[in-house]
């Protein structure tokens, strides 16, 4: 489908992440959008509605006709979807977004970022060094990116970096997302279980990155992290014609708080990330960039000034004592990985973590077992769950003795009030030098702005 000929697009749950993006994207393009969704949060409700884009609230099948180029279909969309029956009937064209951008990115370059785990990052890192580096470039990527005003962008331009997800790709369509853009280049971050509600058993899970790592073309590029046991097992198995590049963490050092790459011919480059994780999303970031022919002069001279993505590892305020971070650590190994970065980062104070269960996966008593030892280096532990998914199965609700269990830590706290978790927060000021927030959720109706102002004063 060539995007130049596409004149009217309807989007069915337009209210996702992606989706409400790539809609503005489209419209951008002169591309008229129409959309529907049962609910519209912020900030995409404003976002829609300052771009003159007013779709429905419930769904409308009055507004699918013949005229239509496309149908593209979100997740949250179900498979009795009036809209979405309405559609079938008419024969229209349906995608969901992962086949709509394959579709219209059929003659560019498509570089595809998987991993359980830094994925935004490192798609991140690669746009901010692009742009600095002067090259066009389209993207996916799923977090706000200070410099971007989209979390999408198509245009003519011959390359695409996407955020590749493994999760689903439509209630239509149960495979993986990042399967459906036919990389040239690949990147695997790294592999720890994830979406138990999806892939129920470990080897499902990891299944879908072989097929990923499987679907490299002859002559195209695999990156993938070699300190990562499963990453470096399922990257360097033999594929025909492919370029294997393996990748560590980058050489860094930490003075006074602040990380400093080391490099031979460049010297030191200050970085305002900072964690191993993050070394070794920068080290990915270079691997891709340097394919694309971003010398390394450029790619140190940008990444200086990479502040990170939008809810990844986000300072939301400090003082000369104290600090506050947010981060998206929705995962056992997000967790782990983002405290032991705060710890080995800030090794005077202590630090008070505020963690919340909040998916499905995270909520399963057989998987809660994976959060073992997360939250080892956290000095304060504090973990919430909103009172709406307490329950397991029927009344078999989560305990803090099963908590302490589960991540083993004896001395953690459980919350299922807001309004109790900021009392505790609020009774470690003058105690903590660091706090973080994690999270895929939002605590409640916990005010995170206002609160860390609040820790800092």
């Amino acid at each position: 489908m060539d995007l130049n000929h596409i004149k009217q697009v309807h989007f069915i749950a337009v209210g996702g992440s992606v989706m409400h993006n790539l809609a503005l994207a489209l419209q951008k393009r002169n591309i008229k959008v129409t959309g529907s969704d049962d609910e519209i949060y912020e900030p995409a409700a404003g976002k829609l509605k300052a771009a003159g884009l007013n779709p429905s609230i419930g769904w409308n099948p009055d507004q699918l006709h013949k005229d239509l180029d496309a149908v593209i279909l979100g997740m949250h969309a179900k498979e009795d979807n009036p809209e979405l029956k309405k559609a079938q009937e008419l024969g229209l064209r349906i995608f969901s977004f992962p086949e709509f951008i394959r579709e219209v990115s059929a003659n560019k370059q498509r570089i595809v970022i998987g991993g359980s785990h830094g994925k935004s990052s490192i798609t991140a890192m690669i746009m901010h060094v692009l742009k600095s580096a002067g090259k066009t470039f389209d993207y996916l990527v799923g977090a706000e990116i200070e410099g971007f005003d989209l979390t999408v962008q198509i245009s003519d331009a011959a390359i695409i970096i996407i955020e590749g997800d493994e999760y689903l790709s439509s209630k239509l369509d149960p495979q993986p997302k990042f399967l459906k853009y036919d990389h040239h280049i690949g990147v695997i971050s790294g592999i720890k279980w994830d979406h138990k509600n999806v892939f129920p058993t470990f080897e499902d899970y990891t299944k879908q990155f072989d097929l990923f790592a499987d679907k490299t073309p002859k002559a195209g590029s695999l990156i993938y992290c070699e300190e990562d046991n499963l990453a470096n097992i399922v990257g360097a198995k033999e594929r025909e014609d492919v370029r294997k590049i393996p990748y560590a963490a980058h050489d860094a050092e930490i003075k006074n708080g602040i990380t400093y790459l080391k490099t031979k011919e460049h010297g030191e480059v200050k970085i305002n990330v900072f964690g191993k994780h993050n070394l070794q999303n920068i080290k990915a970031a270079q691997e891709v960039c340097d394919i694309l022919g971003v010398p390394a002069d450029k790619f140190y001279a940008a990444i200086t000034s990479f502040k990170g993505a939008k809810n990844r590892l986000e300072l939301l305020a400090e003082n000369n004592d104290v600090r506050v971070y947010k981060d998206y650590a929705h995962a056992p190994s997000k967790l782990k990985a983002t405290v032991n970065a705060l710890h080995h980062q800030f090794k005077h104070g202590e630090i008070c973590i505020a963690y919340e269960l909040h998916t499905f996966s995270s909520l399963d008593r057989e998987f809660l077992k994976e959060y073992k030892d997360t939250l080892k280096h956290a000095d304060v532990a504090f973990v919430y769950i909103n009172p709406a998914n307490l329950k397991i199965e029927g009344d078999n609700k989560l305990t803090e003795a099963d908590l302490k269990e589960a991540f083993n830590k004896a001395d953690l706290q459980f919350f299922d009030d807001e309004n109790e978790l900021k009392k505790a927060l609020d009774n470690q000021k003058g105690k903590v030098s660091t706090f973080a927030f994690l999270s895929s959720g939002h605590f409640g109706n916990l005010n995170l702005q206002e609160t860390a102002q609040n820790l800092v004063k």
